[in-house]
């Protein structure tokens, strides 16, 4: 990357401001400051269900403004009756049952429109919201409510069963005809409208949700974020659906709640802005391409493999002219998928981010599609309050444009830490509270970020890096491969070499002779893929990512078997 970055440092000296790189102290500021209303409250006192209140009665007709939809009823919610919602549910936990500050409550449910409810509800009496993933098996969500210290349960009914073993008590959210008299999140909100609630006594420095990461090269981890956390990330959702025109967009809702990308824009953040949303309760392609059609849906914040999707979806007879911005975030998208993507639907504005659990799910967006499409391979620029630092791992010193090194983070939406863990607390934040995200990363000369790979993800060869990302996007640019991952395979000379796992398009026959032979004419030779397996899935989290590890492990377990 050296020479790579003395090509661009004579061009560069002269306009590091455009970057917003400041070559004394090695730091990269946002080019963006947020102003008047936009501006992020400093008070103390303030929690997350609070401000997000306070927003609604900014809003044009609030009372008949529809803020939710269910894409499978059609049932809507008005942000009046959200409003009115949010309080008696409040006034139900604090009063019927006795959740007080610092309580944590366990969600277990898939997307639906009580989802924001319950959490702002839990919020506005000072509790904890911790969630979790309806598809994870009864160990694992055991671990979850006793390492979060979880009071109550909040869960879908047909979810309700796997909680037994906890012993923790346990609420549904709708009501069931074979549940009896078991009490449901709809009764409380029906007979506690009358309540009224104590003084929040929350601060912002307060711990709102614990996010469980998806654990993609290792062992999940409670993410705690603050009140503060949640409303910078809230008022720069804001200040961004403004800035965009999007205050008007109809958008559609399929990442999960339980993950921060669906819990950051569609939980919390968009509410403030005052958009409608369209609710899938879980993702099903057809599905989605059923809702923009018949809601004229704008607005997709999307991850990878739908964008993938799109992109090799044959037409089908669905209107999606409605479209007009798509997102993508959670994975790194691919130049070659941005292009597919642009390619076919010319008149989408495609707009890549960059964010982590840990950081409440933003750091780097595109504004404009015009910003997108010039910088193909880019995540966007930094948002405003975030600064950052690109840190070689060797030398550990920060670079400036086109220097690559490991991408750290700062700013009011940086996580505190993680719950019970000072070790890995402590590993990813540093004194001066700089989050080490572990990603490969440099800036260019005006600020737009590159993510090249997840440093522990890199592969070893003969002392060369391969990134992974860089041979999947080749991969996927081929005709006959649906999705592909790649993978370090142990190698007695090299150390590791490059193995892809490839999922074949249906009725194909390709070869592992013809995989190798068709990156081998594309990159250098350190880089060539040595092994091949086919595949009927890529294995990935809820937001995308490919599961290395897994892979990792699957390969380790077929050499074993042969042996």
């Amino acid at each position: 990357m050296d020479t790579f970055q003395d090509e661009h440092l004579n061009r560069t000296r002269l306009n590091l401001k455009k970057s917003g790189y400041d070559p004394r102290t090695g730091i990269y500021h946002s080019l963006i400051k947020l102003k008047g209303k936009h501006k992020i409250p400093t008070r103390a006192r303030l929690d997350t269900a609070s401000f997000v209140l306070s927003q609604f009665s900014k809003l044009d007709r609030a009372e008949s403004r529809v803020a939710l939809i269910d894409s499978a009823t059609n049932h809507t919610v008005t942000y009046g009756q959200l409003r009115r919602s949010i309080h008696s549910l409040a006034a139900g936990l604090y009063h019927g049952l006795g959740v007080r500050k610092g309580d944590v409550v366990f969600l277990l449910s898939p997307n639906s429109t009580l989802y924001p409810t319950i959490c702002l509800a839990i919020l506005l009496i000072g509790g904890v919201v911790t969630t979790a993933n309806p598809v994870n098996t009864e160990p694992e969500l055991a671990k979850q409510v006793f390492d979060s210290g979880a009071k109550l349960a909040i869960a879908a009914p047909e979810e309700k069963h796997k909680l037994l073993s906890t012993g923790v008590p346990t609420l549904v959210t709708t009501r069931e005809p074979s549940s009896g008299n078991e009490l449901s999140v709809e009764e409380l909100i029906d007979c506690c409208e009358s309540m009224v609630l104590p003084e929040n006594s929350t601060d912002q420095s307060d711990t709102a949700v614990i996010l469980y990461s998806s654990g993609t090269t290792g062992t999940s981890k409670g993410v705690i974020l603050t009140h503060r956390n949640l409303i910078s990330m809230m008022t720069i959702l804001s200040w961004a659906v403004e800035i965009t025109s999007a205050k008007d967009d109809m958008f559609l809702c399929f990442i999960p709640m339980f993950h921060i990308y669906g819990l950051a824009f569609f939980g919390l953040g968009l509410l403030c802005a005052g958009t409608t949303t369209v609710l899938m309760q879980r993702f099903d392609f057809q599905g989605m391409l059923e809702a923009i059609q018949t809601y004229k849906v704008n607005n997709i914040p999307a991850v990878p493999p739908v964008i993938l999707g799109l992109v090799k979806y044959d037409g089908g007879g669905y209107d999606l002219s409605s479209l007009r911005s798509v997102g993508s975030g959670a994975a790194p998208l691919s130049k070659h998928l941005a292009h597919g993507f642009r390619a076919k639907f010319p008149w989408v504005d495609l707009k890549p981010g960059y964010g982590l659990t840990e950081s409440c799910g933003g750091a780097c967006f595109f504004l404009t599609g015009e910003e997108a499409k010039a910088r193909s391979a880019a995540s966007g620029a930094l948002l405003p309050s975030f600064c950052a630092k690109v840190v070689d791992p060797v030398t550990r010193i920060a670079v400036g444009p086109y220097g690559e090194g490991e991408l750290w983070l700062k700013g009011p939406a940086v996580m505190k830490g993680y719950l019970g863990n000072e070790v890995a607390t402590s590993a990813t934040i540093d004194s001066d509270g700089w989050l080490r995200t572990g990603d490969l990363c440099y800036f260019d000369e005006d600020g737009y970020l590159f993510v090249v790979d997840r440093i522990k993800e890199l592969i070893k060869y003969n002392g060369y890096q391969v990134a992974p990302a860089e041979l999947e996007a080749i991969l996927l640019n081929h005709p006959r491969i649906l999705d592909a991952a790649v993978i370090p395979f142990e190698d007695e000379e090299a150390g590791e070499v490059p193995m892809a796992y490839i999922v074949r398009a249906s009725g194909s026959e390709l070869n592992e002779d013809q995989v190798m032979q068709f990156i081998a004419g594309q990159v250098a030779p350190y880089k060539k893929i040595k092994r091949v397996a086919f595949i009927n899935e890529i294995p990935k989290s809820v937001a995308g990512k490919i599961l290395r590890k897994d892979l990792v492990a699957q390969s380790k377990q077929n050499i074993r078997s042969k042996l």
